[in-house]
């Protein structure tokens, strides 16, 4: 477990990650052609529980998405 100080629109903010899933997060940010701030400032926008929460759920999300399109 690491901390990640990330900008949140327009604030610092740190979360507590699996570098596995900051690693995946990265990726996932570059597949969007987007920074990974932005792309946590939009899971930030639609979370309902904690913030490392909210980015591990979406990572294992995006990673269901990819095994079920190669099936």
């Amino acid at each position: 477990m690491r901390k990640y100080s990330v900008m949140i629109a327009g604030h610092r903010t740190s979360v507590s990650l699996e570098p596995e899933f900051y690693a995946e997060l990265r990726r996932l940010a570059a597949d969007e052609k987007t920074s990974v701030s932005e792309l946590i400032t939009k899971i930030d926008a639609d979370r309902t529980g904690g913030l490392s929460s909210a980015l591990r759920l979406y990572v294992l999300a995006a990673l269901k998405r990819e095994i079920k399109a190669k099936i």
